[in-house]
């Protein structure tokens, strides 16, 4: 049975399973903001930011990651050592962009007492350790496979 099921599912039974569990989580929830007073505006926002990472996100990272991999030729792990720190710094500008932007900055003063200026030294900071911690994983990995085959040799 799991093998005829993944022939035709395309994926091992436990993925339909979890992905059943995430469609019905997410109807859950859906129900539950329905009745909220915002529910217009959030499921706008929802259906905006799915449009914006399709029609202009997606093509933009792939495009990126295509030129990284002309550039890297073969050498996987090095684009994987350039991937995450990025990754991560791009996920964090997505979430503290208000702040590193200075959108709202009055709102935010009122509502917390604090500045945004920190916000952009902080994640530029915080993308150049990702960035740093990367390339030093990469060279001790390299000078880990290069010991590992002289050893050999």
């Amino acid at each position: 049975m799991p093998d005829r099921l993944r022939a035709r599912y395309g994926a091992a039974p436990w993925h339909l399973i979890v992905v059943t569990a995430a469609i019905v989580l997410a109807g859950w929830v859906a129900l539950r903001l329905a009745d909220e007073a915002t529910f217009g505006r959030m499921l706008l926002w929802f259906v905006g930011a799915a449009i914006a990472h399709d029609l202009v996100l997606f093509p933009v990272y792939a495009s990126v990651d295509r030129v990284l991999r002309r550039l890297v030729r073969g050498r996987v792990t090095l684009l994987n050592h350039l991937r995450w720190p990025a990754l991560g710094s791009a996920l964090l500008f997505l979430v503290y962009s208000p702040g590193i932007l200075r959108l709202g900055e009055t709102t935010h003063l009122a509502a917390t007492g604090q500045d945004q200026r920190p916000y952009l030294v902080r994640w530029l900071l915080l993308s150049a350790a990702l960035f740093l911690l990367s390339a030093l994983t990469y060279l001790l990995r390299r000078r880990q496979g290069s010991v590992q085959r002289s050893e050999r040799a």
